[in-house]
């Protein structure tokens, strides 16, 4: 597994590479972000762990390049920027994980690890079109439609909608959204979930007479037709 970090404190990329080297990884290092996405486009990295807050291209900037030419890129941002906005725009930009420093080294190495397994897992066994009620999401296009109408989703909304219509009238806890969606544990007393079911009920609910997401209260949310 070759593993790209992005990170312009020379200290704290060596940490990274020492720590993620004794675990058997193959890396890389770049400083700034430029140089970062030059790497990132031109070379097969299973994933890359990238600085937010970078020299010549920020990382937010360069998830959103990476995304463009590489949808499918295995992305975790570091960053001092703990806040649930800042979560929300890391995400947004296209990252799979998301990870406050300081942190210990031994969590990086779960998450990376956890990210590069669910990619090595098969694909969706029942097909790549998802359907329910009038809903449809094509998980090759990424395309999404309810009725005639397309709806534009970030990476993560489209994760979101794709793991509830693969459990479609079934209650979802927020436990385990984070740990299906996000591979991760983050603090379920932080607005962070809420945020994500409401831009999803916005797009797929808010011009529909039928609602399809729904609150289930202290269990969670669940994909069904009432």
């Amino acid at each position: 597994m070759h593993i790209l970090i992005i990170e312009d404190d020379l200290r704290v990329a060596e940490l990274i590479q020492r720590g993620l080297q004794e675990q058997g990884f193959v890396t890389s290092i770049a400083y700034d972000g430029h140089w970062g996405l030059k790497l990132a486009l031109q070379n097969d990295y299973d994933l890359i762990i990238t600085d937010i807050i970078l020299p010549k291209l920020d990382g937010i900037e360069l998830c959103k390049q990476i995304r463009q030419t590489k949808p499918d890129m295995l992305i975790i941002m570091l960053t001092a920027l703990g806040t649930t906005d800042d979560k929300v725009e890391g995400f947004d930009a296209g990252a799979d994980d998301y990870l406050v420093k300081p942190f210990e080294m031994r969590e990086l190495i779960v998450r990376a690890r956890a990210l590069l397994k669910r990619n090595t897992r098969a694909t969706n066994p029942i097909g790549f079109i998802l359907r329910y009620a009038d809903l449809e999401i094509n998980l090759h296009t990424k395309r999404v439609k309810r009725g005639e109408k397309e709806i534009s989703l970030t990476p993560k909304e489209f994760k979101l909608l794709e793991y509830m219509m693969q459990n479609p009238e079934r209650v979802l806890s927020r436990v385990e959204i984070a740990e299906k969606v996000w591979d991760t544990h983050f603090d379920t007393g932080t607005n962070f979930m809420n945020v994500y079911i409401n831009y999803l009920r916005k797009k797929i609910d808010r011009e529909f007479e039928q609602k399809l997401i729904h609150t289930k209260s202290g269990m969670g949310f669940m994909l069904i037709l009432e």
